[in-house]
C-alpha cells in the first residue's frame, strides 16, 4: 500500500540515500554537511516543505518544495526535488508525491504548480507527459557562487 506524508524525524537515512541517488543523477556534488543543513531545513517547517512516499512503511521516494510570489498571478509551487528509488518505480509513487504536491497547492490557491528535469531524462518525462504536457520552455541557470 503506498502512503504520502510529511517527512519525519525517524526518516533521515532513508531520505539521505534518495537525495544523495537524485544528485548522483544529476551530477551534483554537495558537502556531507549541506545534507545535514538541507535535512534540518526540510524537517524543521518554514518555507521548504519534504514529503515522503512510503511503501508498506519503507520510504521510497521524496519530493521537496515551495512556494513562491510571482509577478503574473497569485504565486507559485515549485517541485524542487523529486525522486524515486529504481527498484520502486513503476509503482506509482512519483504520480502519489506530484499529486500530493498539486493539492498542497491547491490548498495554499496558487495557480501554478511546476518542475524541471533533464532532456534526457526519457523515464521521468514518460510519466510527467501523462500527468501534464511539455510546454517547450528550456532552463537556464547562472551559478552565483
Amino acid at each position: 500500500m503506498l502512503e504520502i506524508s510529511p517527512l519525519r524525524p525517524w526518516d533521515r537515512v532513508k531520505w539521505e540515500v534518495l537525495a544523495r541517488g537524485y544528485m548522483a543523477f544529476y551530477e551534483t556534488t554537495v558537502p556531507d554537511a549541506g545534507y545535514e543543513e538541507t535535512w534540518q531545513r526540510l524537517i524543521n517547517g518554514g518555507e521548504l516543505y519534504g514529503i515522503a512516499a512510503r511503501l508498506e512503511g519503507e520510504v521510497v521516494g521524496i519530493a521537496h518544495y515551495l512556494f513562491h510570489a510571482n509577478v503574473w498571478s497569485a504565486g507559485a509551487c515549485y517541485l524542487q526535488d523529486l525522486f524515486v528509488d529504481e527498484a520502486a518505480r513503476g509503482q506509482g509513487a512519483g504520480r502519489a508525491l506530484i499529486e500530493q504536491v498539486a493539492e498542497a497547492a491547491r490548498e495554499r490557491a496558487v495557480p501554478r504548480l511546476y518542475w524541471h528535469t533533464r532532456q534526457d531524462n526519457a523515464q521521468a518525462r514518460a510519466l510527467y507527459d501523462k500527468v501534464t504536457h511539455y510546454n517547450g520552455f528550456i532552463s537556464y541557470v547562472l551559478p552565483l557562487d
